[in-house]
């Protein structure tokens, strides 16, 4: 197994121990600071574990498979934690995750028909976005945060939609084509 594809499987596994952190106090008071930080090195993992695989030709279909799986994973874990800690709306999390749903269906087809469909500036945005409002809503740190955590959700939120929307339009012959 090459380094990329150990990034992504530690990715994997640091996720039930990022929800143990976030969903009790077996940190004590500490603990949303092990949560965030946890999410902080998985969610940085993503990002060297790309830029290794792309740099020294490493690709795998183990890691096309496995890394936007295991970003999925970690991203959902969050944001259904933080719904049941009450930081997050329910339907937020709905929109997020059923825009992933999609996409996902969406590049199975396309690679069903041979093609690849590369991730887009928005999709890149809408993640960091994510990123960020996740940690920030671990984070809960009140007074001025609040208002910039709200801002940071909203645009997360109004990012996953524009996203969404430009992979269906940049994509829609896709659909259009074959048997479906």
């Amino acid at each position: 197994m090459n380094l990329p594809n150990k990034l992504t499987t530690l990715r994997v596994l640091m996720i039930p121990f990022f929800v143990v952190f976030m969903l009790t106090d077996l940190g004590g008071a500490a603990s949303k600071y092990i949560a965030v930080g946890i999410f902080i090195v998985a969610s940085l993992t993503d990002l060297l574990d790309g830029k290794i695989a792309r740099k020294y030709n490493l690709v795998t279909n183990f890691g096309k498979f496995m890394d936007p799986l295991a970003d999925k994973l970690l991203v959902c874990s969050a944001l259904i934690c933080l719904v049941e800690m009450n930081r997050l709306a329910a339907w937020m999390v709905i929109v997020i995750i059923s825009r992933e749903f999609i996409i996902s269906g969406f590049r199975l087809i396309a690679s069903d028909n041979g093609v690849v469909i590369a991730a887009s500036y928005w999709g890149k945005f809408k993640t960091t976005f994510q990123m960020i409002m996740i940690i920030l809503l671990i984070l809960d740190l009140g007074g001025v945060f609040t208002t910039i955590t709200t801002i940071v959700t909203w645009v997360a939120l109004i990012l996953t939609v524009v996203s969404l929307v430009d992979y269906l339009a940049k994509n829609k012959g896709i659909l259009l084509e074959g048997d479906i």
